[in-house]
Protein backbone atom coordinates (compact mmCIF):
# COMPACT_ATOMS: atom_id res chain seq x y z
CA UNK A 1 0.00 0.00 0.00
CA UNK A 2 1.37 3.18 -0.84
CA UNK A 3 0.23 7.07 0.32
CA UNK A 4 0.61 10.23 -1.92
CA UNK A 5 1.22 13.32 -0.69
CA UNK A 6 -1.50 15.77 -0.59
CA UNK A 7 -0.25 18.82 0.77
CA UNK A 8 3.18 20.01 2.01
CA UNK A 9 2.03 22.18 4.97
CA UNK A 10 3.56 25.31 6.42
CA UNK A 11 3.00 26.58 10.05
CA UNK A 12 3.21 30.38 9.65
CA UNK A 13 2.17 33.95 11.49
CA UNK A 14 0.71 35.05 8.30
CA UNK A 15 -1.02 32.89 5.56
CA UNK A 16 -1.74 35.47 3.02
CA UNK A 17 1.45 36.98 2.99
CA UNK A 18 3.63 33.93 2.28
CA UNK A 19 0.84 32.10 0.26
CA UNK A 20 1.87 35.57 -2.13
CA UNK A 21 5.35 34.57 -2.01
CA UNK A 22 5.32 31.44 -2.52
CA UNK A 23 3.29 31.62 -5.51
CA UNK A 24 5.94 34.11 -6.79
CA UNK A 25 8.65 31.04 -6.41
CA UNK A 26 6.37 28.22 -7.87
CA UNK A 27 4.08 29.56 -10.08
CA UNK A 28 1.36 27.93 -8.19
CA UNK A 29 -2.11 29.74 -7.73
CA UNK A 30 -4.59 29.50 -5.66
CA UNK A 31 -8.24 27.86 -6.33
CA UNK A 32 -10.01 30.33 -8.16
CA UNK A 33 -13.36 28.99 -6.79
CA UNK A 34 -12.27 29.47 -3.60
CA UNK A 35 -9.46 32.33 -3.01
CA UNK A 36 -7.38 33.37 -0.04
CA UNK A 37 -7.70 35.93 1.60
CA UNK A 38 -6.05 37.86 4.56
CA UNK A 39 -8.42 37.19 7.39
CA UNK A 40 -7.86 33.14 6.40
CA UNK A 41 -6.61 30.71 8.93
CA UNK A 42 -5.14 28.99 5.91
CA UNK A 43 -3.93 29.57 2.48
CA UNK A 44 -3.40 27.05 -0.30
CA UNK A 45 -1.67 26.91 -3.81
CA UNK A 46 -2.57 24.50 -6.04
CA UNK A 47 -0.01 21.55 -6.68
CA UNK A 48 -0.36 21.34 -11.00
CA UNK A 49 -0.51 17.58 -12.41
CA UNK A 50 -0.33 15.61 -9.18
CA UNK A 51 2.12 17.26 -7.50
CA UNK A 52 1.21 18.28 -3.45
CA UNK A 53 -0.42 21.61 -2.62
CA UNK A 54 1.44 23.98 -0.67
CA UNK A 55 -0.75 24.80 2.08
CA UNK A 56 0.15 27.33 4.84
CA UNK A 57 -1.83 27.50 8.26
CA UNK A 58 -1.91 30.12 10.90
CA UNK A 59 -0.26 29.00 14.28
CA UNK A 60 0.19 31.65 17.68
CA UNK A 61 4.01 30.28 18.42
CA UNK A 62 6.66 31.50 16.45
CA UNK A 63 9.38 29.41 14.99
CA UNK A 64 12.25 28.92 16.83
CA UNK A 65 14.63 26.33 15.00
CA UNK A 66 16.16 25.32 12.09
CA UNK A 67 13.54 23.17 10.13
CA UNK A 68 13.93 19.30 9.56
CA UNK A 69 12.16 19.39 5.96
CA UNK A 70 12.58 22.19 3.41
CA UNK A 71 12.20 22.72 0.10
CA UNK A 72 15.04 22.31 -2.80
CA UNK A 73 14.13 24.22 -5.67
CA UNK A 74 15.90 23.63 -9.17
CA UNK A 75 14.70 26.76 -11.46
CA UNK A 76 13.27 25.83 -14.59
CA UNK A 77 14.06 29.27 -16.68
CA UNK A 78 16.91 31.15 -15.17
CA UNK A 79 20.24 30.30 -13.50
CA UNK A 80 20.73 29.29 -10.24
CA UNK A 81 22.32 32.37 -9.13
CA UNK A 82 19.71 34.56 -11.02
CA UNK A 83 16.89 32.50 -8.92
CA UNK A 84 18.77 33.32 -6.12
CA UNK A 85 18.72 37.12 -7.07
CA UNK A 86 14.96 36.63 -7.97
CA UNK A 87 14.15 35.45 -4.57
CA UNK A 88 16.54 37.94 -2.30
CA UNK A 89 14.52 40.59 -4.48
CA UNK A 90 11.28 39.13 -3.35
CA UNK A 91 12.02 38.99 0.31
CA UNK A 92 13.82 36.01 1.15
CA UNK A 93 17.14 36.21 2.89
CA UNK A 94 20.38 34.16 2.34
CA UNK A 95 21.52 32.38 5.29
CA UNK A 96 24.38 30.02 4.18
CA UNK A 97 26.34 30.24 0.78
CA UNK A 98 27.43 26.98 -0.29
CA UNK A 99 28.38 27.73 -4.38
CA UNK A 100 31.48 27.05 -5.43
CA UNK A 101 33.74 28.47 -8.02
CA UNK A 102 33.35 25.70 -10.06
CA UNK A 103 29.50 26.79 -10.70
CA UNK A 104 28.55 23.53 -8.39
CA UNK A 105 27.35 23.52 -4.88
CA UNK A 106 23.58 25.14 -3.53
CA UNK A 107 22.39 28.42 -2.20
CA UNK A 108 20.02 27.73 1.54
CA UNK A 109 17.54 31.08 1.82
CA UNK A 110 14.48 31.31 4.32
CA UNK A 111 11.13 32.83 2.94
CA UNK A 112 9.58 35.67 4.72
CA UNK A 113 9.36 34.09 8.00
CA UNK A 114 12.22 32.28 8.05
CA UNK A 115 11.58 28.84 6.31
CA UNK A 116 14.89 27.19 5.02
CA UNK A 117 14.40 26.49 1.29
CA UNK A 118 17.67 25.48 -1.06
CA UNK A 119 18.40 26.92 -4.61
CA UNK A 120 20.21 24.38 -6.60
CA UNK A 121 21.73 24.62 -10.66
CA UNK A 122 19.27 24.44 -12.93
CA UNK A 123 18.72 21.33 -15.38
CA UNK A 124 20.98 23.24 -18.09
CA UNK A 125 23.44 24.42 -15.71
CA UNK A 126 23.89 20.54 -14.65
CA UNK A 127 23.58 18.98 -18.32
CA UNK A 128 26.61 22.02 -19.32
CA UNK A 129 28.83 21.15 -16.54
CA UNK A 130 28.49 17.43 -15.74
Amino acid sequence: MTARVRNITFDCADPYKLVGFWSQVTGLQEDPEDPNLPEDQEAVLLGQDGHPNLLFIRVPEAKTVKNRVHLDLMPTDRTRDEEVAQLLGLGATLVADHRRSDGSGWAVLADPEGNELCVERSAAERAERG
